[in-house]
């Protein structure tokens, strides 16, 4: 916000100055980007030491509230400067002391109210777009593929009698994939490493079912386990390249995790191999759904790519480490 105050504060006096008879006169044009810098640090100051105390105000009362300190400000600051000029008798103010406080708190009252609309119009999408984000997830979380729930549990009643020990731990992988699925209802923050754990766990449940029909194979290298990362977002990729990747193919496939770091962000590819139709590769709603919240958490700079390569289905993820 302090960039937006002095840009605003300096394109606010050149526009005054372009406007006036004295275009000429640069010393006075200098010397008004000097105050009007000056105050646009004096209010980004008192708005940040206030931050606390505004954001407790309800719906749009912190902009009302923001924008009544900036006022006091701007006539205080202008008193001074005038009274600053007399004393000095340095003559670049040739308006009475009423007539400048009056333009200087008119002018900064209009584009204060501006600039607070602008911010508020802003928040308000940003709630939204958190809210849609919120919803996917919870819509995510609650959906568990019927068919994968049975075929669990028939895997686990086929290994009861003959490997219990399997039988319990494909319990526990299942009921991890549940708390994951259905435990949480926060903003679904989570890490790298968990979401890795997860996707471990699936895999494992997939492996009994599916046996030598499926193959992973393993290329992460030296990923950060704390690297930020929402909740359920590699795990649909990773089922979705086992549904259509290797359960249409009678010989089963190859699915390929590959992760690397990216500066400091990661780079993961999930690769699998390229069903018979194109259609059956994967999920368009799922990929919408992941480039939503990946643009939600990570800016613009992150990427979201599938498509066909070769005889693979490959999706792509390049994700910056997200501001704080």
């Amino acid at each position: 916000m302090m960039f937006a105050l002095l840009v605003i504060a300096t394109l606010t006096a050149t526009t005054v100055w372009l406007a006036s008879d004295n275009r000429r006169d640069w010393s006075s044009y200098s010397i008004s980007i000097l105050f009007v810098t000056w105050l646009a640090l004096v209010i980004g100051l008192a708005l940040c030491m206030s931050r606390s105390l505004l954001q407790r105000l309800p719906r749009q009362m912190p902009y009302v509230a923001a924008w009544l300190v900036i006022m006091p400000i701007v006539a205080g600051a202008s008193m001074v400067a005038h009274e600053f000029d007399d004393a000095l008798q340095l003559q670049l103010v040739h308006t009475d002391l009423g007539t400048f406080v009056r333009d200087n708190v008119a002018i900064a009252g209009l584009l204060g109210a501006a600039m607070l609309r602008y911010f508020y119009v802003l928040a308000q999408w940003q709630l939204r777009l958190a809210a849609v984000t919120r919803a996917q997830v919870e819509a995510l979380q609650a959906r568990i593929r019927p068919h994968f729930l049975f075929n669990s549990m028939n895997t686990v009643a086929a290994l009861i009698r003959v490997d219990p020990a399997a039988a319990e731990r494909t319990v526990e992988d299942l009921s991890e994939l549940f708390r994951a699925a259905l435990g949480h209802h926060d903003t679904g923050d989570g890490t790298l490493g968990e979401e890795l754990a997860l996707i471990e766990r699936y895999l494992a449940i997939e492996q009994l079912r599916l046996g030598a029909r499926l193959h992973v194979r393993r290329e992460l290298h030296d990923l950060p386990a704390d690297f930020p990362l929402p909740r359920l977002l590699l795990q649909p990729l990773v089922e979705n390249a086992v549904r259509h990747g290797i359960q249409p193919l009678r010989e089963g496939g190859e699915i390929i995790l590959r992760g690397q770091r990216d500066g400091k962000g990661v780079r993961v590819e999930i690769i699998n191999p390229l069903p018979a139709t194109l259609s059956e590769a994967g999920n368009g709603h799922g990929l919408d759904s992941v480039r939503q919240r990946v643009a939600f958490w990570y800016g613009p700079l992150a990427k979201v790519q599938a498509g066909p390569h070769d005889d693979h289905f490959v999706v792509l993820l390049q994700l910056p480490r997200p501001t704080a």
